[in-house]
């Protein structure tokens, strides 16, 4: 039995959160005020008696974490932040606005949030990389998801309950808030708390299903967090509008804000029963030694032969072992491929920085970007069409501002017989669309290697293409492969066109040139290695040399590309930009049957160049 007075101290601060989580939202006037009511206990248990952190600075290495997974309830995280003294509460009436870091959901703008949400069924698989880094770190926080029972619909949530089971993560703590009601209807399992305990229990969690607003219960089963091996799962019926006479239980309220005089009304029913936390004892965190995440001074060297035959991708994994032998930083997942990506090679020499993640692309990334927000360099792999699978996950990084590296295997018709549903032809596309992020696209070994040592000394989201086949190192093992360099490869004073290509395309294009030679056709011919940021100044130059006449080729769908990269820097400046690349879904065949048919081989290259300078 707890104590009275702490029992009810914690029900009038929750009473306070409802309080605030509805004066913020209805000034705001947008947001998710249910959605808050019906976890307001639970989250006052968290903050306000059990978690361990240190309220004036949330980022200290051993704090307690908490990810809200539901992130539509964020005015109730903020309150919660409010009351421990980070926020002044005035501040939560500026909910929403621009000039306002209180976002509509958390996003790591603010220094207590390390992960954005919003975008539901992320938050668990996030927690699960932080926990993990926990171990990897010894260190003894926990890490606490707040979910809601729709987004327990999401397949991602149980691909990180899979891995946290596997794994015996006992210092994560998943507490699922059944409220029953979704945005339109009911949930599909409504209050049958059952249900979500049984799944979780398959999962190999330990579960206990309680009353979310019985304080009494919520501090039981809280203070038994991080017993045994197996990660907890607490399964909260709750009701939603909790608290409020006219909202508890109602369907209709989602992301509804109460109008000024509703609001007066629920604030008059909180109000009597509603304290602060101020003067409350947050519990310490144990002062234990911070992780060394810190970059080396400089890395070992690269090693190859010009004219060696390596494919990028096996360049890739001898990168990840040589960068990790003096970086601590970097940890390593993959999902079932590491024998293709060659980030087996990372898992056999560093085995407890490397993170099997099985065939669940979302949860590997998300378990990446919690990696991340725990101050780690985390390379994530698989082949490049797979990666599509997990590109909201990505997205959200990209809102997160996450340090994540992505490596895309297997790109292209190159990869031959394997068929459409194995090439990755949107991936460039794709990774070019996240804010703020870098996408590389080596053609041999060297420029692979260090690119990855780029990535790595890189803040941000970068994704790294590599490639099936064999290709010869052209490089030398000092060239230096700035993000957002270029290299040109060919290049005389008569040339006609400046062929701009990337990957296994760059070997094509030097091939065109040498017959074109022969024809008396001199060309340009530039490996455009960072895809984004795009070598603009340097690609240009060239086109001045040349009549302003560009050609692209390139191993990805013509939308999107490459070529579509370099027309968008150069379509103010005169130039002209053709585009070769696949227009339509492949077929399997061998590797040089399927870039011929599909015009990106040399044969293609030249046709276009005469035609060009006829």
């Amino acid at each position: 039995m707890y104590e009275q007075e702490v029992i009810q101290r914690l029900q009038g601060i929750a009473n306070q959160l409802r309080v605030h989580s509805i004066a913020s939202t209805t000034a705001a006037g947008s947001g998710h005020p249910t959605s808050c009511l019906s976890a307001a206990e639970l989250v006052a248990a968290l903050f306000f008696y059990h978690m361990r952190y240190d309220p004036k600075n949330p980022q200290y290495h051993n704090n307690d974490r908490f990810i809200l997974s539901k992130g539509h309830a964020a005015p109730l995280l903020y309150a919660a932040w409010a009351e421990a003294g980070f926020i002044p509460p005035a501040e939560l009436l500026n909910l929403r606005k621009l000039t306002s870091d209180l976002e509509g959901h958390p996003t790591p703008r603010l220094p207590f949030v390390d992960v954005a949400t919003g975008s539901l069924g992320q938050g668990l698989s996030a927690g699960v990389g932080m926990a993990l880094c926990a171990r990897l770190d010894n260190l003894d926080y926990r890490v606490y998801v707040l979910l809601g029972d729709g987004e327990c619909a999401e397949g991602a949530v149980w691909e990180a309950a899979a891995m946290a089971g596997r794994l015996k993560l006992s210092n994560l703590i998943a507490i699922v808030d059944v409220n029953r009601l979704g945005q339109s209807e009911a949930t599909t399992v409504g209050h049958n708390v059952e249900v979500y305990q049984k799944r979780f229990e398959a999962f190999g969690w330990r579960t206990e299903v309680i009353d979310g607003h019985d304080l009494e219960e919520i501090l039981e089963v809280l203070d038994a967090a991080g017993l045994g091996d197996q990660p907890l799962a607490i399964i909260a019926k709750t009701i939603k509008g909790a608290g409020v006479s006219f909202l508890a239980d109602k369907d209709g309220w989602h992301g509804k804000p109460l109008s000024k005089e509703e609001a007066e009304r629920a604030i008059a029913e909180l109000q009597p029963k509603a304290c602060s936390a101020e003067g409350i004892t947050i519990p310490e965190p144990n002062r234990l030694p911070p992780p060394e995440n810190i970059a080396p001074a400089s890395y070992p060297p690269v090693s190859y032969k010009k004219g060696d035959m390596i494919a990028t991708r096996e360049a890739y994994g001898n990168a990840l072992v040589r960068i990790g032998a003096v970086d601590r930083r970097i940890c390593v997942f993959d999902a079932d491929t590491k024998n293709s990506t060659f980030a087996i090679k990372f898992f056999q020499k560093y085995p407890e920085r490397a993170f099997e993640c099985y065939i669940a692309e979302q949860n590997m990334v998300g378990v990446a970007v919690g990696f991340a927000a725990r101050g780690k360099v985390p390379f994530a792999s698989s082949f490049a069409c797979f990666l599509t699978r997990a590109y909201d996950f990505i997205r959200m990084a990209g809102i997160s501002r996450a340090n994540l590296k992505l490596c895309g295997s297997h790109a292209g018709v190159s990869i031959g017989e394997d068929g459409p549903s194995q090439m990755g032809l949107e991936d460039i596309a794709m990774m070019r669309a996240v804010p703020e992020s870098v996408v590389l696209y080596p053609c041999d070994a060297v420029s692979t290697e260090k690119l990855v040592e780029q990535m790595a000394l890189r803040r941000g989201i970068c994704y790294l293409r590599t490639s099936r086949p064999k290709t010869p190192v052209i490089y030398d093992n000092e060239e230096d492969f700035p993000i957002g360099g270029a290299k040109i490869l060919r290049q005389s004073t008569n040339d006609k066109v400046t062929v701009v290509a990337a990957g296994v395309t760059v070997f094509e294009a030097l091939k065109a040139a040498d017959v074109l030679q022969k024809e008396g056709i001199a060309i340009t011919v530039i490996d455009a290695y960072s895809v984004k940021p795009l070598a603009r100044d340097a690609i240009l130059a060239a086109a001045r040399r040349t009549n302003n006449i560009v050609l692209t080729v390139e191993d990805h769908y013509i939308e999107g590309g490459l070529g579509d990269a370099v027309a968008g820097e150069l379509c103010n400046e005169g130039v002209r930009v053709y585009k070769l690349g696949v227009t339509e879904i492949p077929h399997s065949g061998k590797p040089e049957e399927l870039l011929a048919k599909y015009r990106i081989d040399t044969a293609a290259i030249v046709h276009l160049v005469k035609e060009l300078v006829k």
